[in-house]
């Protein structure tokens, strides 16, 4: 009897989560990103390789999850700070800056949005426990790469504070990093800037340089060019194409490289490609605190992320825009022939992994402290002193909670794993 009793409350609860699972997929990619069936199950199944993809194509579970719990540590509602909103090991990355600069930092904003820091913190903790666990390394492991990330996160923001540096004009390049970003940003000074120009163009019979098709980059039609066009007047358009197969999140939202011809390139290459992606609401935005005066300047979606990205990088894409085409809204950027992450072939030993994610801290709060009173007339305040102010003079119960917290939830991570691919079973299949 009491082994049955058991068993039913074990049942319960499963069932209730299971049910969770369903309604929030369900009106997230069902409701609010109107994805169709087909775009669903391309979606899941870019899930279903990992516990770490399923993580970050469920943002909004996150979210749903993490708003419901109070902490000490979170700045004040009426002080937040600019989030990235999706921080994850893989949203970081290299690229050439506006000065011809390789710098490592982060390279996705489509989830910028305006909330207590500790979301990116949160966020990000849980994705290094994801991603190592992925790579077979155990449990103390990430804890201690958790631990790397949040001190060298504290330690920024307080030479900020300091005016030991400026989160302004604070760049990460092979000079001021280590392991395998420090690889990774060498190896690319070597990559001709054309490079990615010519591994996805050709030069047809009329003698011009057009998209290579593939599965992935395939043709528009002729509305859809004629469309983008219109919107794009500024640009010497040579062909358009819509590209697939990039992201997980991303699944489902319209995305085009556009060749245009670029008379003011610093490198002398006459073509370059560029991205107008589709977006909608911040994931965020749907849990977090109303922000009136931050909508009041970012109510277009892609006005909103090329917000983000000016307000984090240093020196911006000359070519960041946001037009709506059809009624949906979009976000436009070149795509960088740089552009490359750091990937689990590049970690030779464990003290690679602890170097990266110590960088990724910086970063995180250059970010963070770039964008506030220093970029914009949102913020009246240092994001630097609030979030410090928060964490107080307790650094380590901070950092003890915090990876307490990540590798509880990485634990909540793989269990929705295991029902996500039990729904997608049953639903999809």
């Amino acid at each position: 009897m009491k082994h049955t009793l058991l068993e039913q409350v074990k049942d319960t609860r499963t069932i209730l989560r299971r049910t969770l699972l369903e309604t929030i997929f369900e009106e997230f990619d069902g409701q609010r990103m109107r994805l169709t069936e087909e775009q669903r199950i391309e979606k899941y199944r870019t899930m279903l390789d990992s516990p770490f993809r399923f993580f970050r194509g469920s943002a909004y579970l996150f979210y749903f999850d993490v708003t419901k719990s109070p902490s000490i540590f979170h700045t004040s509602d009426v002080m937040p700070t600019w989030i990235q909103g999706d921080m994850h090991m893989d949203n970081f990355g290299a690229f050439q800056n506006e000065t011809g600069d390789i710098v490592f930092d982060i390279n996705d904003f489509d989830e910028g949005y305006v909330g207590s820091y500790l979301y990116d913190v949160s966020r990000m903790s849980v994705s290094i426990a994801l991603y190592l666990e992925e790579q077979g390394l155990d449990h103390e492991a990430q804890e201690k790469a958790i631990h790397h990330f949040l001190h060298s996160y504290v330690s920024q923001l307080k030479r900020f504070q300091r005016k030991q540096d400026d989160p302004l004009t604070l760049t990460f390049t092979k000079d001021n990093t280590k392991g395998p970003i420090k690889k990774v940003l060498k190896k690319l000074e070597k990559r001709q800037h054309s490079q990615f120009v010519q591994d996805i163009t050709y030069i047809n019979d009329e003698e011009q340089r057009v998209f290579l098709w593939n599965e992935e980059v395939q043709p528009v039609t002729s509305e859809e060019y004629a469309a983008i066009s219109t919107v794009l007047p500024n640009y010497k358009i040579k062909d358009i194409a819509i590209k697939y197969g990039s992201g997980t999140a991303s699944i489902g939202l319209k995305r085009y490289y556009i060749l245009v011809e670029d008379e003011t390139n610093a490198q002398g290459v006459s073509d370059l490609v560029l991205e107008m992606k589709e977006v909608r609401t911040a994931i965020p935005a749907y849990f977090l605190p109303y922000n009136e005066t931050f909508w009041e300047t970012y109510m277009h979606q892609g006005a909103r992320v090329v917000g983000t990205q000016k307000a984090m990088h240093h020196l911006e894409d000359p070519h960041l825009a946001y037009v709506t085409m059809e009624g949906q809204e979009y976000y436009i950027r070149e795509r960088s022939p740089y552009k490359k992450k750091v990937k689990p072939k590049n970690y030779k030993d464990i003290e690679d992994y602890f170097a990266t994610t110590s960088t990724m801290g910086q970063i995180a709060a250059k970010n963070h402290a770039r964008a506030d009173i220093d970029y914009s007339d949102v913020f009246t305040y240092h994001s630097e002193n609030e979030i410090l102010k928060a964490i107080g003079k307790e650094r380590n119960v901070f950092v003890e909670s915090a990876i307490l917290q990540a590798m509880r939830y990485k634990e909540i991570v793989y269990s929705d794993f295991e029902l996500f691919k039990e729904l997608v079973k049953e639903r999809f299949n």
